[in-house]
């Protein structure tokens, strides 16, 4: 299959280019130093067991016309980037593209054939415009859950840290001939890709640990061992999530784990500083509304009441414009004697 990843960072690095040393014909979208690094020598893929691969077969290239329409597009870009970046993907998009989003928390397609009284409905959380289900077809969405956790060592190298879980869905939860294929080439790459037959269920088990441990870390530049065992934090925790769990069951989702089982499970994970604690101190946009923002609108749009996400949410809010302001990022110093 042709298969474009449009991004080529921690999760998109790894996903092409494991696809591309299973081969499939595959076309990083990218600039800058991960450009030219992958077009001089590849993909270089450093493995957990300390082995490593290279795929020398990869292509790059920033300019989507070059690359032309694809089989199958994989977005391995974070939300908050996708509204700028769509408009160039168009080039890619063919009338049989499957579009694959790799992104955490509340996708812009979520009630794309969801049923119900919210059919149809744009979150404006994460489609301001509405210009991203214009531009990314959701009829040609297949909805994909990100487990494995990788890091982008250098330009075009990536270190696949564990995990190898990419869940896969239609949004009306149908076995269909694509999805199926979708998912035969993940998993002749090496991945677990299951077809499941409830896609939104899996999206909100992820973002329920995102939603409240990505800002809890970023507010109290904390480990998610260190929320899990602080207690004021963990209560913390608790009540976020209770009251997204109540956003979900109104819309007919409901978690397959419990909530403490959910909370021990990022306890065990240890001293990991989430995606949004590594924004902060890098001086990066964190990645906000698709995570928590979204959710606020699923509650306002239920009727459903969400205090402590609301509270946590501003505070994030502010520590993100405070930093756009002055141009800087926020870092824990060590005291020196």
């Amino acid at each position: 299959m042709k298969v474009a990843v449009v991004g080529a960072g921690a999760i998109g690095g790894l996903v092409g280019a494991k696809l591309a040393l299973a081969g499939e014909d595959v076309t990083c979208i990218v600039r800058g130093a991960n450009l030219d690094a992958i077009r001089a020598a590849g993909l270089r893929l450093l493995l957990p067991d300390g082995s490593e691969q290279v795929a020398r077969e990869v292509r790059a290239t920033e300019d989507c016309a070059t690359a032309g329409p694809q089989d199958v597009v994989v977005i391995a870009v974070k939300a908050h980037q996708l509204p700028d970046l769509a408009p160039r993907l168009a080039p890619l998009i063919g009338p049989d593209t499957c579009i694959v989003p790799m992104q955490n928390g509340v996708p812009w397609w979520y009630f794309h054939r969801h049923g119900g009284k919210l059919e149809g409905t744009v979150l404006r959380s994460v489609d301001p415009e509405g210009a991203l289900g214009r531009r990314l077809p959701p009829e040609q969405v297949i909805g994909c859950v990100v487990y494995p956790a990788s890091e982008l060592e250098a330009p075009g190298v990536v270190r696949h840290v564990e995990g190898n879980r990419l869940p896969l869905g239609e949004p009306d939860g149908s076995r269909s001939e694509r999805v199926a294929r979708v998912a035969d080439a993940f998993t002749r790459a090496g991945f677990k890709a299951p077809v499941l037959d409830d896609i939104r269920g899996e999206i909100w088990l992820k973002l329920w640990g995102n939603l409240t441990f990505n800002p809890i870390s970023a507010l109290g530049h904390a480990t998610l061992a260190d929320i899990c065992r602080y207690p004021a934090t963990r209560e913390l925790a608790s009540s976020m999530m209770q009251e997204a769990a109540a956003v979900a069951g109104q819309l007919g989702v409901h978690f397959r784990v419990t909530l403490d089982q959910r909370i021990a499970g990022a306890e065990k994970v240890g001293h990991h500083k989430t995606s949004m604690l590594q924004d902060i101190e890098a001086g990066r946009a964190p990645e906000i509304d698709a995570l928590v923002g979204s959710v606020l609108e699923l509650a306002r749009l239920t009727a459903t009441p969400t205090p402590h996400i609301a509270a946590v949410h501003a505070l994030v809010k502010l520590l993100s414009h405070t930093m756009a302001q002055g141009r800087g990022y926020v870092r824990l110093q060590t005291l020196t004697a």
